[in-house]
């Protein structure tokens, strides 16, 4: 589990550091349909179906099968509850960090389908018989995550691992310290360091130590070491946020009630929001003391650290698709869309504050924002799918769905080449084709009522770690219920529940940084589970005319 906890760990570095990772190419390449409450509550298996607004998204064609035109709108609540607790690094189970097993929530409301569609009929009996137009605004990835840990630590602390960090790199007092070291020195290194989580000690000014380390001689080897003052109360934090959507224009035509094809030109606009703390406080800060030459003492007390990042983007894509009516009772549908090129512009920075027993050796730092632009290409996707009408009583109806992220590429001024050219080899790495499968299930008891089943189920597009190794896969998976309701008028009326099934999370908040003689892990540092419950709740509100 150490690696795939490892590997999360460097990602946040790395995104800390400078912007751009092959997660975050994942993150804004993914989607999840939300769609209407009808769609939803059938798993989003709607393909070779159509006929509803929420269905254009998923294929183009399924516009010009409904034969009138029609307005609708979805609002939505998603409920998020997030149970954290550290992981045990021994066999016989014991947890010596973030003990307590946390909750934490967080209630969303949006708007993940607003749509209105046109349809003009051609009077003619064969051929072209009708063309609709669209303009549908349709959410298709949402992020909302909100986590905390805590728990005691008596061996590892987060300003050990900062200091061994630097001290391993060959970083020295006096670039860390300089007024322009946010200029050419890591961020977290420089603010460690000027707000006084981190300092160096002996008379060298490349050898450092956290605030809550002590420095004592061991006789056998003569050697000065560094441990652990005493216990800490340590606790973490993270809030993610934002959302992705597509507006779309589209165009549906319906050749003869046989063949329906459909084409979507669509914007891509995403919001992203990331945010998460580190803190340590002191058990008891008499066991944290600092000495110093004259005598005195100061006590570490308790420290901060926490790092920010927004990105928002707009891209464009097409996506083309048909539905197909061979027989009675019998659709095929399929559609496929371009890559999608989205300019995104970045912001991040981060901040740290120690606090002693003496207010005067209180120090804190900030950087500036850091700001970056580039260009990410999305990969092509395409979905195929089959239904069949039971004639008035009901359809059953499954899709396919495929995306091959090891063709995510980010692009940007020559500046960045060299940078890019490492992450794109990263991605194609690392990442590979996910596979995505949707049922859905709709019977009618009465003309007027609909109840409504659904399920689907999500590969995870990470192939390999940062090793090379093959990692286990990851399923993502949705179950969802629904009821329907349409009235001998305009008027018609869904409400669908969806549960989300996620893999359960599992990183580390700072690096592993005491070894034996042999290089391997003396002291392990905290490891954290995540598990998430994820559900949605949907209305539609829609008028036929």
């Amino acid at each position: 589990m150490r690696k795939t906890a490892i590997s999360i760990l460097l990602m946040i570095s790395a995104a800390a550091a400078y912007g751009q990772t092959a997660y975050d190419a994942l993150t804004f390449s993914e989607n999840n349909y939300e769609g209407s409450a009808r769609t939803v509550a059938m798993g989003n298996a709607f393909t070779a179906l159509g006929g509803d607004i929420g269905a254009v998204s998923i294929n183009p064609a399924g516009s010009a099968v409904a034969g009138y035109s029609q307005f609708a709108i979805t609002p939505a609540l998603t409920f998020s509850t997030v149970t954290s607790q550290g992981v045990s690094p021994y066999d016989n189970g014991d947890l010596p960090y973030f003990q307590k097993q946390m909750k934490s929530s967080i209630t969303r409301f949006a708007m993940p389908e607003v749509g209105l569609t046109f349809n003009w009929k051609t009077g003619r009996k064969s051929g072209l018989k009708s063309l609709t137009f669209g303009f549908i605004l349709s959410k298709t990835a949402g992020w909302d995550e909100d986590v905390y840990a805590a728990g005691q630590n008596s061996t590892t602390s987060f300003m050990g691992q900062m200091a061994a960090e630097a001290t391993e790199m060959g970083y020295t007092g006096r670039e860390l310290g300089a007024s322009d070291a946010f200029d050419y020195m890591p961020w977290k290194a420089v603010a460690g360091y000027q707000s006084g989580m981190i300092s160096t000690f002996g008379g060298y000014d490349d050898q450092f130590v956290g605030a809550s380390e002590l420095i004592f001689n061991n006789p056998e080897t003569g050697y000065d070491e560094i441990a652990l003052g005493g216990t800490l109360d340590q606790s973490y934090g993270r809030r993610v946020t934002g959302s992705k959507y597509d507006y779309i224009f589209n165009v549906g035509a319906n050749v003869s009630d046989f063949l329906y094809l459909g084409v979507n030109l669509g914007i891509n606009a995403l919001e992203y929001g990331y945010s998460e703390y580190f803190k340590e406080a002191a058990v008891d800060p008499s066991d944290f003391g600092i000495g110093f030459d004259d005598g005195s003492t100061v006590y570490f007390d308790q420290m901060r650290y926490n790092y920010g990042y927004n990105a928002s983007g707009t891209g464009f894509f097409a996506k083309l698709g048909f539905i197909l009516t061979p027989m009675a009772g019998l659709r095929i549908g399929g559609a496929i869309q371009t890559p999608t090129v989205t300019t995104i512009n970045e912001t991040w920075d981060l901040s740290a504050s120690t606090i002693f027993s003496d207010s005067s050796f209180n120090g804190s730092s900030s950087s500036p924002y850091g700001e970056n632009r580039y260009n990410l290409r999305s990969p092509m996707r395409a979905n195929l799918g089959v239904a069949y009408t039971f004639g008035s009583l009901g359809v059953l109806s499954v899709d396919y769905e495929m995306c091959n992220y090891g063709g995510m590429r980010f692009t940007g001024s020559s500046y960045d080449r060299d940078y890019f050219e490492e992450v794109n080899a990263d991605i194609k790495d690392r990442f590979g084709t996910a596979h995505s499968l949707r049922a859905g299930l709709e019977v009618k008891p009465v003309s007027a009522f609909a109840i409504r089943a659904g399920y689907n189920i999500s590969g995870c597009a990470e192939k390999r770690d940062s090793w090379g190794d093959s990692i286990t896969p990851a399923y993502t998976q949705n179950a969802s219920l629904g009821l329907g309701y349409s009235s001998k008028g305009s008027f018609f009326a869904d409400i669908a529940a969806r549960r989300t099934f996620l893999a359960d999370e599992y990183f580390m908040p700072y690096a592993d940084y005491i070894f034996d003689e042999n290089g391997y892990v003396s002291a392990p540092t905290p490891e954290i589970r995540n598990h998430q419950s994820l559900w949605k709740v949907l209305l539609t509100l829609g008028w036929r005319f």
